[in-house]
């Protein structure tokens, strides 16, 4: 059977483009790959490459696992766990250190980007976690890795230490294939219809977040940035307000942008956003519920232990391995 493995960092709040370009498109990855056991992990230890509140992570963990499984995510399709827990991801990472040269390290363009942006207190984690990256891949024996375009660099990686390490010491691990999920939109701001959907924007009318106030997020979508041309049509060159909020009616509703125009051709903006915004109310109110539900109950704490029992016996399988393969311990 395939194997997928994929991780999602706990910072920061998902906003409603986070959900249409990525989220929801993960979560239909349960149903599009029928024969592929699905494992999905809380990437923590990634979290710490930079800075965090002690508090604040423990929390957003918690939230992001239930945040997924609000969306859709099926815990009995799919093995949810938390990085941290499985301690094998750690030791794996530091061994996939030895196995990797700096010079790979160092050309990383992600590494150099947040570099640049961070002049002072780089850690030695921001520069080595590709290889904790490999390691949570190569634990599993994913087969296939659902990656962007930002993410390849990183997977090649993965694919060249699980060659070079099998290479020196043994056929050990699985030598990963990319997974190209279906690209979602590319939701833009509410006020800055030109730039992305981005939540550390200044103005809080830019963007949506899943857990904004119901009432709040319609407001958002009756004052985004049209144009001065009346008419309903695609165009994000020269009509990128309404060609914007066509997209998200067009992800949130699963119909085309060309049915969407046609039922408004001689309708109004105000008309046209009215219905937007009762549409954005009604994807985002079950989520809300059951994201609450979930947070609040026990069934969260249940379904991250079973997923950390099951992630843990195939880890320490694996590691045992490794550790026959290299000669390490009596």
């Amino acid at each position: 059977m395939k194997r997928l493995v994929s991780g999602i960092k706990p910072t920061g709040e998902p906003t409603l483009g986070n959900y249409i370009g990525a989220l929801r498109q993960f979560v239909n990855l349960q149903n599009e790959l029928p024969d592929t056991e699905i494992f999905v992990f809380i990437a923590d230890l990634h979290a710490i490459t930079t800075p965090q509140d002690k508090q604040k992570l423990k929390k957003r963990i918690r939230e992001i696992a239930a945040l997924y499984i609000a969306c859709g995510l099926d815990p009995e399709r799919v093995t949810l766990f938390i990085q941290s827990e499985v301690m094998e991801h750690a030791v794996l990472g530091y061994i996939m250190e030895s196995t990797a040269y700096i010079g790979e390290m160092e050309r990383m363009t992600q590494y150099k980007d947040k570099k640049r942006k961070q002049t002072e207190g780089i850690r030695t984690s921001l520069l080595t976690y590709p290889a904790l990256m490999a390691a949570d891949i190569l634990l599993y024996d994913a087969t296939v890795v659902p990656v962007g375009e930002d993410q390849r660099q990183h997977l090649e990686l993965t694919r060249d230490l699980a060659n070079r390490f099998n290479n020196m010491y043994g056929e050990t691990f699985v030598v990963p294939e990319a997974y190209t999920p279906k690209v979602g939109a590319r939701i833009k701001s509410l006020t800055e219809p030109t730039k992305k959907m981005d939540k550390s924007s200044e103005n809080p009318k830019s963007y949506i977040l899943l857990q904004d106030d119901l009432n709040a997020a319609k407001n958002k979508i009756r004052s985004a940035v049209t144009d001065s041309d009346s008419k309903i049509k695609f165009d994000e060159k020269n009509k990128p307000g309404i060609s914007n909020l066509l997209m998200i009616y067009a992800a949130l509703t699963d119909r085309s942008i060309k049915d969407i125009e046609d039922q408004y051709i001689g309708s109004t903006y105000q008309a046209f956003k009215e219905d937007l915004a009762n549409i954005v109310y009604d994807t985002l109110k079950p989520i809300q519920e059951k994201f609450n539900e979930i947070l609040k109950s026990k069934e969260l704490d249940e379904i991250l232990d079973k997923g950390r029992e099951k992630a843990s016996y195939i880890a320490r399988r694996k590691m045992s391995k490794v550790y026959k393969r290299i000669g390490l311990g009596r």
